[in-house]
């Protein structure tokens, strides 16, 4: 028995209704905790209860901002690291994925360089600025040297760790259709670890804007980093506050980009 032209026409609706619901269900849900943080920064720091000397009011942060924008300033603070994020982790992220899949994929690739690899991930950031001072002294290469290191390791972890444990009988029914070599990477390997990737490119990116601060502090006159330590160091907490916001709103719409990547990546491969 045939569906009625009118069922046909309705199923579409009510899924896309659906859909539509779901999605203002996620928007509304996500933003409960925020607007919960905000109304009780607002009370507290309008009320007393905490001084403003150190916690700057929701309104004060709002006018630093302004401040900021009339000095025509505000954009060029956020253009800047965010360039150099976008550099640093894209240079990171491609070398991240490339040693990666030679120590996932190849055994002697895995002796040779894991240990040292895993010896360098344990240093911590700050470690590196005195050796990046005296190679690239303060300009721009040592900042965004220092945020690829940050966002390397992370991609390179999980990138290695996924594709050794990619299903063996997996890659061997792909030998035995006669996938071998980039053939068996592209058509099984690489959809086995699509998910893992883009969970380690995240973690990348969000190192790169922890990194992002630290390299800042190498003669940074400008960006957020910069900012939020400037701020702190003349006592401008409105200012140190709204580097805070700033970098967790940037952060955030950058890890949402990869978000849409993920779900391309997905149904393109996976």
């Amino acid at each position: 028995m045939s569906a009625s032209p009118t069922s046909t026409l309705v199923a579409p609706v009510r899924e896309r209704t659906k859909l539509t619901s779901r999605r203002w269900f996620v928007f509304v849900g996500g933003a409960l905790i925020p607007v919960a943080i905000l109304a009780t920064w607002q009370f507290v720091s309008t009320n007393g209860i905490v001084p403003v000397s150190q916690l700057p009011s929701p309104e004060m942060v709002w006018t630093a901002m302004i401040d900021l924008m009339q000095r025509g300033i505000f954009w060029h603070h956020i253009a800047i690291s965010t360039q150099r994020v976008v550099i640093g982790f894209s240079i990171g992220a491609a070398l991240g994925l490339l040693v990666g899949a030679i120590v996932g994929l190849s055994k002697l690739g895995d002796i040779l360089l894991s240990p040292t690899l895993g010896a360098l991930r344990a240093v911590p950031s700050l470690a590196w600025l005195p050796l990046l001072i005296l190679w690239l002294k303060l300009g721009e290469e040592s900042k965004i040297t220092l945020i690829v290191i940050g966002s390397f390791f992370p991609v390179y972890t999980v990138v290695a760790g996924a594709l050794r444990h990619v299903d063996r009988q997996l890659v061997e029914a792909g030998r035995a259709f006669g996938l071998d070599g980039v053939r068996l990477f592209t058509t099984v390997q690489l959809p086995a670890v699509i998910p893992a990737t883009v969970s380690g490119l995240r973690l990348g990116l969000a190192q790169a804007w922890l990194f992002l601060v630290a390299a800042e502090l190498l003669g940074a006159s400008m960006g957020l980093g910069f900012l939020l330590t400037d701020s702190t160091n003349t006592g401008r907490l409105d200012r140190t506050f709204l580097a805070i916001v700033l970098l967790a709103v940037v952060g955030k719409l950058s890890d949402s980009l990869v978000g849409i990547f993920e779900r391309w990546a997905v149904r393109r491969w996976a």
